[in-house]
């Protein structure tokens, strides 16, 4: 099983060899592609999924440094907190397998703490809007997290 991101179309592919088993639309970082620590955007190149993170949680759980806080999104929330980055329901923690470019130093993808990340309902897919992570609606995240496994590969391309 692998997962393909391709950062210009917006979308994820997950394959069983060559078979497409889903695609998803995501939303990807409004900055674009690049490595650099702090650049707000999409790492390119191989990644693992090197965490899986909620299991079990509520729909909807709010994270907060991969731990849940507690909270529960509602549109009351979001109100309440106007500019929060939502991370909900389900993370994978990415890692980059290339040293130098997606791995180490101020390249790091997992130092960067970039993940595929469940987001509300409202949250505009198909379209660049994160800030470097690649963000799902929940019931997709929900799919995804239950079909792979710790170590799949993930290739982003863009």
């Amino acid at each position: 099983m692998k997962i393909e991101i391709d950062i210009p179309k917006q979308e994820l592919t997950v394959r069983d060899g060559t078979k497409v088993l889903k695609k998803y639309s995501v939303s990807t970082a409004k900055k674009g592609a690049g490595e650099k620590n702090g650049s707000f955007c999409t790492p390119r190149g191989r990644h693992v999924v090197r965490a899986k993170i909620g299991a079990g949680q509520p729909w909807d759980t709010v994270f907060v440094r991969r731990r849940p806080t507690g909270e529960v999104w509602s549109p009351e929330l979001d109100a309440k907190y106007p500019g929060r980055d939502w991370i909900l329901t389900r993370i994978l923690w990415l890692s980059g397998c290339e040293r130098g470019k997606n791995r180490l130093g101020d390249v790091d993808t997992m130092r960067r703490y970039i993940y595929i990340h469940g987001s509300p309902d409202r949250a505009e897919m198909g379209k660049p809007g994160s800030i470097g992570c690649v963000r799902m609606h929940n019931k997709d995240i929900v799919e995804l997290f239950d079909l792979v496994q710790p170590y799949t590969e993930v290739e982003i391309r863009g």
